[in-house]
């Protein structure tokens, strides 16, 4: 069964699951481990554990999947609970390869390309007026504060380069003082980088991760998704992500996001 030094997988899962060779898909050090079940040499599921009380919850990206199945093309949810100090979620597995994998990344402006597209129809096909998950800025900066009090934002360890310098305190006033005076409203995925996107023949087959889909800014994917190019490809792509996806650098929103999205869990 699968479990590491510190996420150990339930006994109760693991009997559950028990009929199951288990294959370790991905893993992030004190956030979540995804496994593979596999049987008959078909993966039938995928299973992902995390710390109970870990933010986005492994419950509330369930809830989020559940709404979005009818609307795009994510996994279906098949279980979801938690044991003891760890949550599961297991769903079903869909087409496509991450936008990870080698032959993509092999391909770095096809890639980017198919990843503007994929981004653009989430936002056209997700219906705000029926989303019940809210992220707009009240809400988010709301959430961002919590954090603070609760001294869940750590310098240093949670920032990217380009935040570093900052304190926790000093980040959450910087956040403050730069927040945009409107906001463009979609159903944003949350987390959009090329991990959490399945592909199969130039097109977006899949959202994965989607604890944190709710209604917000469009600024708040497209910042995260044109910085993750940055970390799987490296420079040079994100003017052409937004040229494919339709729009013009919005160099007050883009880093407002970005520190946002490092200080939101």
């Amino acid at each position: 069964m699968g479990g590491n030094a510190w996420l150990q997988t339930p006994p109760g899962l693991s009997q559950a699951y028990g009929g199951f060779d288990w294959e370790l898909a991905c893993q992030y050090a004190e956030h979540s481990v995804v496994y593979r079940l596999v049987r008959g040499g078909r993966a039938e599921f995928y299973l992902k554990l995390a710390p109970t009380g870990h933010y986005p919850s492994l419950a509330a990206e369930a809830d989020r999947m559940r709404w979005a199945r009818d609307r795009l093309p994510v996994p279906e949810v098949v279980d979801q609970g938690s044991e003891g100090f760890v949550s599961w979620l297991a769903t079903t597995p869909l087409a496509g390869r991450d936008g990870t994998s080698p032959e993509l990344l092999g391909r770095p402006r096809e890639l980017t390309q198919t990843l503007a597209r994929g981004l653009r129809h989430f936002h056209e096909t997700a219906p705000v007026a029926t989303c019940p998950f809210d992220f707009r800025l009240d809400r988010a900066l709301e959430h961002v504060r919590g954090r603070l009090s609760a001294g869940l934002i750590a310098q240093g360890r949670d920032f990217h380069p380009e935040f570093r310098h900052l304190t926790p305190e000093g980040a959450v006033a910087q956040l403050e003082s730069t927040r945009p005076p409107s906001e463009d409203l979609v159903v944003c995925h949350g987390d959009y980088c090329p991990p959490n996107i399945l592909i199969q023949d130039g097109t977006a087959t899949g959202y994965l991760d989607l604890g944190e889909l709710g209604v917000a800014d469009r600024w708040w994917d497209l910042a995260t998704a044109t910085w993750s190019l940055e970390w799987n490809l490296g420079p040079g792509f994100e003017d052409l992500f937004l040229e494919e996806y339709g729009v013009t650098a919005d160099h007050d929103r883009i880093p407002f996001y970005r520190l946002m999205y490092d200080l939101v869990c």
